[in-house]
């Protein structure tokens, strides 16, 4: 591919985007989240503990109530889950990454929609969803649309 001088200008507006997003308050409250959660070794031998349920989990999904360890993995995980969801940590973890996902949701839709109108971009918040299509949320969702796609 031949580089232009567009092509540089958009390399350098995603670097400047970058460096924006990285120096955001968003992206701090998650570092300092993401910190104080794996810096305390008890919590972390919980989470590597919950990542080894999560994978017999999925072991036992392949068969169903039928797997012989059916019952008892899916109370270990879910009693595992919860107690990692009381400690504050990992709640204010879960908040700050939620809080920098909407962030990176309205950064690319601001983007795609600079490209065009037409483009569609993924989002994890169904706010930016349906605030940014022109129809609603019928389209794709079942519900009715009125859109002229």
């Amino acid at each position: 591919m031949i580089m232009t001088d567009e092509w540089v200008d958009i390399m350098d507006h995603s670097d400047l985007l970058c460096t924006m997003v990285l120096s955001s308050e968003q992206f701090y409250h998650y570092l300092d989240a993401h910190r104080a959660v794996y810096t305390k070794p008890e919590l972390v031998r919980e989470i590597n503990n919950f990542t080894r349920l999560k994978d017999q989990y999925e072991e036992v999904q392949r068969f169903g109530k039928y797997h012989p360890d059916y019952s008892r993995v899916m109370k270990d995980i879910r009693v595992t889950k919860r107690n990692l969801d009381m400690v504050d940590e990992v709640a204010a973890l879960r908040v700050a990454e939620n809080e920098l996902q909407d962030l990176l949701d309205e950064v690319s839709l601001i983007v795609g929609k600079s490209v065009s109108e037409g483009v569609k971009v993924p989002v994890s918040n169904p706010f930016f969803a349906s605030s940014s299509s022109s129809c609603g949320s019928g389209c794709g969702s079942g519900g009715s649309c009125s859109c002229s796609a």
